[in-house]
């Protein structure tokens, strides 16, 4: 699928996109709020400052795709790959992250606020500046990540991997990791 063709279907109402190949399509500020793409195919596709708001990407190859300053607060993203993103001061607060993958992650200055990343893999994954607070992070897999500066005000850290992580600046003061 073309992206005209997804968002002339998108504009006359059409919002179940299930399974659609949009690999390297140019989706730059487009409106997909509430859009469905589950284990839809945008590997490479750029959705920079695309309105994503609700929108559910369940097991959505989004492998090496551009995001950059994208609105995707309330996503679900779980079961997502996201392996090598770029997710540079994305919005992504309440968003279900869970069970994603991250590896390589570029989520620098990205918003997660009380975003659900139980069992993601962020390994390497870059979170320099990014806000956590009160992310659920239980079981992650944060190893090698650089989470330099990074907000993890209230952040449920339980069994999370931090092996190798940076973690120097970090805000960890009121920290869940009971």
């Amino acid at each position: 699928m073309k992206a005209d063709e997804l968002l002339k279907q998108y504009a006359a109402g059409v919002r179940d996109f299930t399974g659609a190949n949009l690999s390297e399509e140019d989706l730059e500020g487009a409106n997909l709020e509430g859009a469905i793409l589950d284990k839809a195919r945008l590997d490479g596709a750029n959705l920079n400052q695309a309105n994503l708001l609700k929108a559910s990407l369940f097991q959505a190859d989004l492998n090496g795709a551009s995001l950059k300053n994208a609105a995707l607060q309330g996503a679900n993203l779980s079961g997502a790959i996201l392996e090598g993103a770029i997710l540079d001061g994305a919005i992504l607060d309440s968003a279900d992250l869970s069970q994603s993958e991250l590896v390589v992650a570029n989520l620098h200055q990205a918003s997660l606020s009380e975003a659900t990343l139980t069992e993601a893999n962020l390994s390497a994954a870059n979170l320099e500046e990014a806000n956590l607070s009160r992310a659920d992070l239980a079981v992650a897999d944060l190893s090698q990540a650089s989470l330099s500066h990074a907000d993890l005000n209230e952040a449920n850290l339980s069994g999370a991997n931090l092996e190798g992580a940076n973690v120097e600046g970090t805000d960890l003061d009121e920290e869940k990791n009971a």
